[in-house]
Parts: structure tokens; sequence; C-alpha cells
């Protein structure tokens, strides 16, 4: 049985990842067309109608864009806290009553043969959450839209064998950047987004010899570079004497196509 995850799409257009054990498949957000996500999950050989779920980390269009017509023309359950269904509303249209779950932070949901863990994470929407999924004592993570990694946020990423985490902004760049004040207030806040540096930071102050596969995610189009978040994590780890290409490899994923699917 394969064991495989793939970030679909990841950046401030849209974010969706695909994980499964062989026998269950689910996305971790939907923030795309339904027809750009069902392109994207043929490509590795799915049908879009065996997705068994769908997990939401928050309201914003950018997870949320193709969740509802997903759900509908596929019949497939979508997950979500209470505060996010909320946060959705009609945004992406009706969702039917069987389709509509709620999750809990720290309450463990069992799809298929897939654990899954939501833990609450500093965002500025209703109740974010970022999702571990367990199956065959491997871990994989995705946590993005993080404002600032609390203890719960390194506690639930800790031990993970593959990892999606957001590597933002480059802060120069957003701090010299268009955006009004106001948004790059917003941005660098406790309640924001991770930056390059933080994200070495936090990977450098985890690092447990379990992790093997670390994806740099959701990087801003307009503050951010591939190689500059690439070389800035890098960097961090190379200093804390963590080897990059031995002791942990290091992605990009990618904004508009899959990346690198990690089979394990």
């Amino acid at each position: 049985m394969s064991v495989r995850f793939c970030p679909l799409v990841s950046g401030s257009s849209g974010n969706s990842t695909f994980i499964s054990n062989g026998s269950t498949h689910i996305l971790i957000d939907a923030g795309i067309s339904c027809k750009q996500l069902v392109e994207h999950i043929r490509q590795l050989k799915i049908e879009p109608q065996s997705i068994d779920a769908v997990f939401i980390t928050h309201e914003h269009i950018d997870h949320i864009k193709g969740a509802g017509v997903l759900s509908r023309k596929y019949n497939i359950p979508v997950y979500a806290t209470p505060g996010t269904w909320q946060g959705i509303g009609k945004t992406v249209g009706d969702f039917s009553e069987e389709n509509t779950k709620y999750i809990y932070p720290d309450k463990m949901i069992v799809v298929g043969d897939l654990c899954v863990k939501p833990f609450a994470i500093p965002h500025d929407t209703a109740e974010p959450v970022a999702y571990s999924v367990f199956t065959d004592n491997i871990k994989m993570t995705v946590a993005t839209d993080i404002g600032t990694a609390t203890d719960t946020v390194k506690e639930n990423i800790y031990d993970s064998d593959v990892l999606l985490l957001e590597a933002n902004h480059d802060i120069n760049m957003l701090k010299n950047g268009s955006y009004p004040w106001s948004l790059k207030k917003r941005i660098l806040g406790d309640r924001g987004h991770l930056s390059n540096v933080t994200a070495g930071e936090t990977l450098s102050e985890i690092m447990s010899g379990r992790m093997k596969y670390v994806f740099l995610g959701h990087l801003s189009k307009e503050n951010n570079e591939p190689h500059l978040a690439y070389e800035t994590v890098g960097k961090i780890l190379e200093e804390n004497r963590i080897k990059v290409g031995k002791d942990i490899q290091l992605d990009m994923a990618s904004r508009y196509s899959n990346s690198m699917t990690v089979e394990l």
C-alpha cells in the first residue's frame, strides 16, 4: 500500500493538497475551481469521484473556491470547524446536509483508513485549523496561514514524516512593496502569515530524525520568490547544523501545478 502526499497547488492564488494511503484519498483544502481540481487529481491517476473527503482549513476563497461544486458534483463530504462553516456561508453555494461535516480542534476524525487530526492555528478567520494525517505509522501535516508558530503548532508539526509549511513572504519585500500599510500590518501580525525567516526558525526548532520531506508553500505572488524562500530557509537550517539534502529533503510547493509526489 503506497502512501502519497502531493501539493496540487499552493500559494495566495489557491491551495489544495492530496493525501492517500492507496485505499483512502482526501484533499486538504479546495482553493481552485472544480474543473482545475479535477485536472490536478487526474494527473495523479485518480478519478475525482474516488476522493473520500475534503478537509477545509478556513474560509478564505483561496482555500474553498472549488469545494462546493466538487462536493455537489461528486457527492464528497466536506469537513470544517463550526466557525469555518459559518464563515463559508453561501460563498461557494449550498452543501447537502449529509456532506456538511463538523470537526473540532484536537478531535481525531477517521475517514476510511486515514486518521485526521485538526489543530488550532492563529489566523484572522473564524476558527482556522491545520491538519495532521496518520496512516501506517506515517504522519503527514499541512500547516499554512499561520500568523505565528505557537506551541500548539510546533507540537503538532513535530515528528511529521512529510510537512507542508508556510513560507509566505520575505519581510523586506513585503515592507518595501506596494501593499497598503493596513494589509502589511495584517500579514506581519500574529494572525497573519509566516515569513521565510520564521519558517526556517520553526523548522530548526522542531526538526527530528523522523522528518524526511518538507515543502515550503503558500508563497505570496507579490512578496516572495521561490528561490528566495528556499535559500532563506536552507541557510537557517544549515546554520543550525541541519543539512539540506542529507538530513532533510527541502522542496517548493508549486503555485499552479502538481508538486513532486512523496511516496512512503
